[in-house]
């Protein structure tokens, strides 16, 4: 700090003989001053500045941006280049990913300054919100967009822009081989538009730990991101459009392999270490695959998305890098409630008088559960208010408390754990009575814990409070704005069938809306065909099995060959979806008959299909 307040006061005294400066971002940014009280630093290995000029336009904010010194900033330069041309060919096409792409400039040899975006935050400091180990847990990043986001319709948008985003980001940093991922160089915005930063390392040139690379995953894609996507721990039909947009993106990267080649290839002889020799170009083309059809890529780029969701590598390195980063951190860090965008004290809410929690209500968005509503008195006369908690937020507000306060000024939380298979109601009853005596005990606790931010804060009322007052809406699944209603009990499956060189293939692409087993449990669930009449059997083809799930995305090629065009007319494709049951019986979850007649095989047929009992396909 002592050197950071030591060089602003040189660069005061520059503005004082100068005036005024434009900035090497953009000609267009000119500024008056520096704003010392806005300048810090930022934590990692180049410790870079974090800087805020006053802009010489009055009605304009400050600018801030970040000044790096110790890394070659003309890789990142390079990288944000090559991310704009995949972003313009994308939306050439038609198809924007809403990308977040930022101004970097190298201004001398290992320096350079580099565009802030505002309200953005890392990943890191969302996951450690939810504790050290919060790079483990699915809800970190949809309780901070719902943080940001109270209303229904915003949320959703938010959650729009991070399943466009994220899939921009994945084909990206896979194609130009992005190492030294980790939750402090991926950044996300409170509109949900996900990007990275930190461009040190690219085309596949990962750290190592001794003989390990520290990037073991194709790209990064965890389990809180699926969470986003999906609304939930379960997979949903955002997933397949999410997996669509990948595949889709991808693909038309590929069609312009030449173009990142020979741009790549102009940069050899500029003496970025990483971008030396045809070694490096072949990393690129290797990704790219120009050799694969498209229905190839998109099976290869599925595989890829599942990779890189069940490794646990990512999260493991996300995790160690929390730690690492704990030794930086002050010691006058206050902890904050990650569901409150703001923290609120006695004074600016007024004192609270008595606290009631009333009754319990079934949620089902974000996710299915129950919260409490609770009745809170202030002094004021007269003023009451309601706000709802899920028993997670309690248990966080008493996690944070006891970072500050010895357990000796706290009373006890009641237990998370639940004995037995006992039904959700009743636990959710029982927890009511042990809540309610334990937030009475905690506002006649001692003045420095029941005055305290944290507790004020927690019973201050959010958005979503405001908006539930008084009312008590009718509940509504997570993904019934993007879910398209059924017409047949059963679900659908989305079906790529084409003909070529006396070749039937079909992509068995997506199913979703399975019915659950009478169980209740998710199915296993694969797809099996055969192309009747096939008297002998020997025209069975399956894919691979899917894992508990009512929503399974396969995106895998089944090929018949050897049939001519004449053939085609007297054929039936007959499609099953069955659930496997390890020694039992495989149950059967639904059929299609399939008339390749009535389609018209000169072009590619793409569309969902109706599953149900036995009868022919409608599309």
């Amino acid at each position: 700090q002592g050197i950071l307040r030591e060089g602003l006061e040189d660069v005061k005294q520059f503005f004082k003989a100068n005036g005024s400066c434009r900035l090497p971002l953009s000609p267009s940014l000119l500024v008056k001053g520096i704003v010392p009280r806005d300048c810090s630093y930022f934590n990692s290995n180049a410790v870079p500045l974090k800087l805020s000029f006053q802009n010489v336009d009055p009605l304009g904010e400050n600018i801030r941006v970040i000044f790096k010194c110790g890394d070659d900033l003309r890789q990142d330069m390079l990288t944000l280049q090559m991310i704009r041309i995949m972003n313009k060919i994308w939306v050439q096409e038609g198809l924007d990913m809403r990308m977040v792409i930022f101004r970097c400039f190298s201004t001398g040899r290992g320096r350079g300054m580099v565009e802030m975006i505002p309200n953005a935050e890392t990943l890191r400091k969302i996951q450690v919100e939810h504790g050290v180990t919060g790079s483990f847990k699915d809800r970190p990043l949809a309780d901070w967009l719902q943080k940001h986001n109270p209303e229904e319709d915003e949320y959703e948008k938010a959650v729009e822009n991070f399943i466009y985003s994220c899939a921009g980001c994945c084909v990206a940093t896979y194609v130009l081989g992005i190492c030294d991922r980790h939750n402090d160089n991926i950044m996300l915005k409170t509109t949900g538009h996900m990007f990275h930063i930190d461009f040190g390392r690219f085309l596949g040139h990962a750290q190592m730990f001794g003989n390990i690379k520290r990037d073991r995953a194709p790209f990064v894609f965890t389990s809180d991101m699926a969470y986003v996507i999906n609304g939930g721990d379960k997979p949903s039909s955002r997933f397949h459009d999410f997996v669509d947009l990948c595949c889709q993106a991808y693909n038309l990267i590929r069609k312009h392999t030449h173009l990142f080649l020979n741009l790549l290839g102009l940069m050899l002889s500029c003496g970025i270490p990483e971008l030396s020799d045809l070694e490096d170009l072949k990393y690129v083309y290797d990704a790219l695959r120009p050799q694969d059809s498209d229905a190839d890529a998109t099976t290869y780029f599925t595989r890829l998305i599942e990779s890189s969701l069940g490794s646990v590598a990512t999260k493991l390195n996300f995790f160690i890098h929390n730690l690492a980063q704990m030794k930086f951190t002050g010691s006058d860090a206050r902890p904050t409630l990650s569901f409150a965008p703001r923290t609120h004290t006695i004074k600016t809410s007024g004192r609270i008088r008595d606290v009631f929690l009333c009754r319990h209500e079934r949620v089902f968005n974000p996710s299915k559960g129950y919260t409490y509503v609770v009745k809170v008195q202030r002094e004021s006369p007269g003023e009451v208010t309601f706000v709802q908690r899920t028993f997670e937020e309690f248990q966080e507000l008493h996690n944070k408390l006891r970072l500050l306060f010895p357990s000796s000024l706290l009373p006890s939380f009641p237990s998370r754990f639940v004995i037995g298979r006992s039904r959700g109601e009743a636990v959710a009853e029982r927890r009511k009575e042990e809540l309610n005596g334990y937030i009475w005990h905690l506002i006649h606790a001692a003045p420095e814990v029941a005055e305290c931010d944290l507790i004020y804060t927690f019973f201050h009322p959010l958005p979503r409070d405001e908006k539930a007052a008084g009312t008590n809406p009718a509940p509504k699944p997570a993904d019934a704005t993007w879910a398209r209603p059924l017409g047949k009990v059963g679900g659908e499956v989305k079906l790529s069938i084409s003909y070529k060189n006396n070749k039937l293939f079909i992509m068995v692409m997506h199913i979703r809306g399975l019915p659950p087993l009478q169980d209740g449990n998710d199915p296993d669930p694969y797809v099996k065909t055969y192309l009747l009449p096939d008297p002998q059997k020997t025209t069975k083809r399956k894919t691979k099995v899917a894992r508990k799930t009512c929503n399974p995305t396969y995106n895998e090629m089944l090929v018949y060959d050897g049939i001519p065009r004449g053939d085609l007319q007297q054929r039936e494709l007959r499609l099953s979806v069955l659930s496997e049951e390890g020694f039992w019986e495989n149950i059967l979850l639904g059929e299609v008959g399939i008339r390749l007649r009535d389609l018209d095989l000169a072009q590619e047929k793409m569309g969902w299909f109706a599953l149900g009992s036995r009868g022919h396909g409608t599309l």
